[in-house]
């Protein structure tokens, strides 16, 4: 139908107000999706103009215990403690601390791998993430799988509070935590917090703290309340030689160029100033691709 005098006011005020929902619709936050929980062992929390959802990973790490060497009393004790969850059994929460590189992050995504088929599943929360701790305890506290929160290279400066969220849901809130839940956490720092040489001095006033004693309290208590602690320590040469063999074979790099690579792999490591297995996977990585013959492209 022509618009006419009679309609036309009408039809630029339908006109305005579709714009005007366009605008709004592409500010709004998008609906959020149900968990796929069939689809995925790994799962991301994703904040997005302030609603959460859990992202499936669709391609977890692969990497599998046998392939983490010379931390075997690490990867007992974990392995025990996850098995004994998996069991349904009581188990704790784990703290990983220790030095850089040397498989603290590996060996929980290790864990995932070699025991999702039982019903392990891993949620990876950011630090910046942990005030929605409660809120992702709620959302998974009836499902039938087993859940390891896992926060990587946790560690809190002075003055942020996120830590209070984190510190209620291992053991400090009123409601008792659920039975298929546990968080696991690596660090650098054994207490997470940053901790300075005046608040040993419980008589010396620290920055106008009237007893520093009491803020020290505050920052271990945060890593006490993980019941296992297991650390990590930097390798040895021949430690960190071993690892980068072990990665190389992985890479599919022939054993005469193995034999003839330690010296390189040394001054791999003394470039980057650490012997980690971080580190020995880097080399591998780089002495495999520089070995292996590109593939022929096809010509268009």
């Amino acid at each position: 139908m022509p618009a006419t005098p009679e309609t036309l006011p009408l039809e630029r005020l339908l006109a305005r107000a579709e714009a005007v929902l366009g605008r709004l619709e592409a500010v709004l936050p998008p609906p959020i999706l149900p968990t796929n929980w069939e689809g995925a062992v790994a799962f991301r929390w994703r904040k997005r103009q302030g609603r959460g959802w859990l992202q499936p990973i669709r391609q977890p790490h692969p990497i599998r215990l046998a392939d983490l060497e010379n931390i075997d009393n690490q990867k007992e004790r974990t392995t025990l403690n996850t098995r004994q969850f998996v069991a349904g059994q009581p188990a704790n929460n784990v703290l990983l601390t220790g030095a850089r590189g040397c498989g603290k992050s590996s060996l929980v995504k290790a864990v995932l791998n070699e025991f999702s088929a039982e019903g392990l599943r891993l949620i990876e929360v950011d630090k910046e993430d942990l005030i929605d701790l409660a809120d992702i305890v709620d959302l998974i506290a009836e499902r039938p799988e087993r859940f390891i929160i896992f926060c990587d290279d946790l560690s809190f400066e002075a003055g942020e509070t996120a830590y209070k969220a984190l510190k209620s849901v291992l053991d400090g809130s009123i409601a008792a935590p659920p039975d298929n839940v546990l968080i696991y956490a690596t660090s650098n720092r054994r207490h997470l917090m940053p901790e300075y040489f005046s608040e040993n001095l419980e008589n010396t006033r620290v920055d106008g703290e009237i007893h520093p004693g009491e803020a020290t309290e505050e920052k271990v208590s945060l890593s006490e309340r993980f019941g296992l602690w297991i650390s990590f320590y930097p390798f040895s040469q021949e430690d960190y030689l071993a690892i980068a063999r072990h990665w190389l074979r992985h890479f599919g790099v022939d054993e005469a160029t193995i034999a003839g690579s330690e010296r390189e792999a040394l001054n791999w490591a003394l470039g980057r100033g650490s012997r980690s297995g971080r580190v020995a996977w880097q080399f591998a990585r780089d002495l495999a691709g520089r070995r292996k013959k590109p593939a022929t492209r096809k010509k268009l």
